[in-house]
């Protein structure tokens, strides 16, 4: 990654755009490579300019937010996705992340909070605006199930203690603190999980231990 972080903006309202522009222009640590103003201008715009971060509006017309996003997963995995919407549904949370999006923001995010997350997602984190991360786990969590064996075995006692709080969403920091460990210890728990998943999303790996019950803390 380059010293300022390239970002480019895929939204339909010119306005928003300027004003998500200037914001960032003032700010030292980034640079506005480009701008588009549907999905199909925007995958081809990463495609040419390679950013570090792309900021995505969800619904657009013609190719939209979730139908770019899929592409540029596929095709460009090292540009990040931060979903900025005005979309609270959480089947639209959801679609996003399992598309291929590190993040999903709410349009009325507060400033500091968007620069801490696009700063974030440069650094290969996942963000998930607080006001939705309840919606993402209730939106996949089933009534009460026992990790299959054959997932629970797939994992040590550290592993599942950890998969259970990235389905809630902590930090690996929140995590050292919960669990009395090191951060850095704690990091390479996440990627070992990562590699036993072929995942390289905490949202996914989230998403999946919600699913599979880890994160109701009774399938150890």
């Amino acid at each position: 990654m380059s010293e300022k972080i390239r970002v480019l903006l895929v939204d339909d309202h010119t306005l928003f755009r300027s004003g998500i522009h200037s914001l960032l222009q003032r700010n030292g640590d980034f640079e506005v490579v480009g701008e588009a103003g549907d999905g199909l201008e925007g995958i081809k715009r990463t495609r040419s300019l390679r950013p570090d971060v792309v900021l995505l509006d969800l619904h657009m017309p013609g190719v939209s937010g979730l139908e770019a996003v899929k592409v540029i997963a596929e095709e460009i995995p090292e540009a990040r996705v931060l979903m900025l919407t005005v979309s609270e549904d959480s089947q639209d949370l959801m679609d996003a992340l399992r598309a291929g999006a590190c993040g999903y923001l709410l349009k009325n995010i507060e400033t500091n909070m968007l620069i801490d997350a696009i700063r974030r997602a440069a650094q290969g984190e996942s963000i998930v605006s607080q006001q939705m991360t309840a919606k993402l786990i209730n939106g996949v969590r089933t009534p009460y199930m026992a990790v299959p064996p054959a997932e629970r075995n797939r994992f040590s006692s550290r592993e599942r203690d950890i998969l259970a709080a990235l389905a809630r969403g902590e930090s690996n920091r929140e995590i050292a603190h919960r669990l009395e460990l090191a951060e850095s210890t704690v990091k390479i728990h996440v990627q070992n999980i990562f590699k036993k998943l072929n995942m390289n999303s905490r949202v996914q790996v989230a998403l999946y231990a919600v699913e599979h019950g880890f994160g109701q803390n009774r399938g150890r």
